[in-house]
């Protein structure tokens, strides 16, 4: 070999052995992240979609999902505010599924009067993805074409149909509904406990995200009976009261914040979660929809 080309190659040789050596630079941890964020990172929810649970255990407090399912998320309102879930019962448990609550007398002679004017709500599955700012991820997990986030909300899109949808992931609110898609009026809630049960999106409404008491509704005991129904009175849990977070007294309410997800904060948050070192012999290098959800924390 000719000695420039030799030197040549000796050279490129030792920039690679130089640039293998070099270690590789340390992502900040989402904890780092977080503590440097400001406040323009994060947003409060709206207290006019906002509940509040009360359990003999804790507070439970439930963001709703307005520009999703409107008329459901009316309907849970008008509930509440009538009353119609106090005194009500988580009714039942399914491991690595669902935690429910309603009326456990729905259907017979005891269930509990509803308003008369309540309205019958549509299958509020998905809705328009023209219109919504959408912060999508690169990593897609077959579920749908495309997914992301629309003002912190999980969401899966599909383009060619100009369709969108909440996606079924830990601590999401669905509407309980009967085989009539139509028969969810917002008077059974559920939220997800185990692995997201993705197969459910399309088919029943999504209302709202738990922001706060999740371990209070994923660690009940399990449901004996069919689905993780309690089969008796004394093994549900009573709820004390629901109440909208506006009609709360300011001093009194729970105040919490939720990351912003179209943010430059998010996509380096998206990262760390991506790119794992430390404790990690493998960095998985990927995020999922569902292990992605924005960061909640209460309000400096």
């Amino acid at each position: 070999m000719p000695k420039k080309k030799l030197l040549s190659a000796c050279l490129a040789l030792l920039a690679c052995t130089a640039m293998a050596a070099e270690p590789k630079a340390k992502l900040p941890t989402v904890a780092e992240l977080i503590k440097a964020s400001s406040a323009a990172d994060w947003r409060a929810p709206a207290p006019v979609s906002t509940l509040v649970m009360q359990l003999a255990s804790g507070v439970v407090v439930i963001e709703l999902a307005r520009d999703f399912a409107p008329q459901h998320v009316a309907n849970i309102l008008q509930l509440t505010r009538a009353g119609y879930f106090d005194g009500l019962a988580i009714i039942r448990v399914q491991d690595n599924y669902v935690t429910q609550w309603g009326d456990p007398e729905e259907d017979d002679a005891k269930a509990r009067p509803k308003p008369k004017d309540l309205p019958k709500a549509a299958p509020e599955f998905d809705r328009p993805l023209k219109g919504l700012k959408f912060t999508a991820l690169p990593e897609t997990d077959g579920w749908a074409p495309m997914e992301g986030f629309v003002d912190g909300w999980p969401v899966a899109a599909n383009p060619k149909t100009g369709r969108a949808w909440l996606a079924h992931c830990y601590g999401m609110v669905g509407v309980a509904r009967d085989a009539e898609p139509a028969s969810g009026d917002g008077s059974g809630l559920y939220t997800v406990i185990g692995q997201a049960p993705r197969a459910l999106d399309l088919n029943i409404a999504k209302a709202g995200r738990v922001l706060q008491g999740m371990e209070l509704l994923s660690a009940l005991p399990r449901g004996t009976g069919e689905l993780g129904f309690y089969e008796k009175a004394e093994q549900r849990v009573p709820i004390l009261r629901v109440r909208v977070l506006a009609d709360i007294p300011e001093t009194e309410r729970p105040h919490l914040q939720v990351m912003r997800t179209d943010t430059a904060l998010f996509q380096r948050v998206l990262d760390a979660r991506r790119h794992r070192d430390g404790w990690y012999v493998q960095s998985p290098d990927r995020v999922e929809l569902c292990s992605a959800l924005p960061t909640v924390r209460p309000a400096p």
